[in-house]
């Protein structure tokens, strides 16, 4: 597989390509809560003062593209890398979280298994007040070369 990781970085790093709404409700905030194991009220309890999502709850936001119209992949070349969520506010019930997806980073790698591309998916999320909320970088891997 042929890729000009160069090109590819010129063509796509930093251009937003796709945005998102979420409206934030306590079933679902609870849900994912107990599903990670989280145990404190202020997770799970929509009667706590402090009801909030979990720190990582972002990371089960999903927009609607996830990469840029053209850009080449090959699915069966390619795994979920992770996630990393960075948090910078609280989400709680009734807010109203847009979120913002670009490609950050492309980088390659040689491993095991031979060259790969990394590809950095980054939505940028904030609140109805356009006040930041979180990050999550996604990263995906692309196994390059023959197979």
């Amino acid at each position: 597989m042929d890729i000009d990781v160069k090109e590819l970085k010129e063509k796509h790093v930093g251009f937003e390509f796709d945005q998102s709404r979420f409206e934030i409700v306590p079933e679902k905030l609870v849900a994912y809560a107990e599903a990670c194991g989280e145990t404190e009220p202020r997770f799970i309890d929509p009667a706590d003062p402090d009801f909030r999502a979990v720190p990582n709850y972002p990371a089960s936001f999903h927009g609607q593209k996830n990469l840029p119209d053209g850009f080449p992949l090959s699915r069966r070349r390619s795994f979920d890398g992770g996630k990393m969520v960075e948090s910078f506010a609280a989400i709680r019930s009734g807010d109203v979280i847009t979120g913002r997806s670009h490609i950050h980073e492309i980088y390659e790698k040689t491993g095991r298994s031979g060259p790969m591309m990394f590809v950095v998916h980054r939505m940028e999320f904030s609140n109805q007040k356009d006040e930041p909320v979180a990050i999550v970088d996604w990263r995906l891997v692309v196994r390059l070369g023959e197979m």
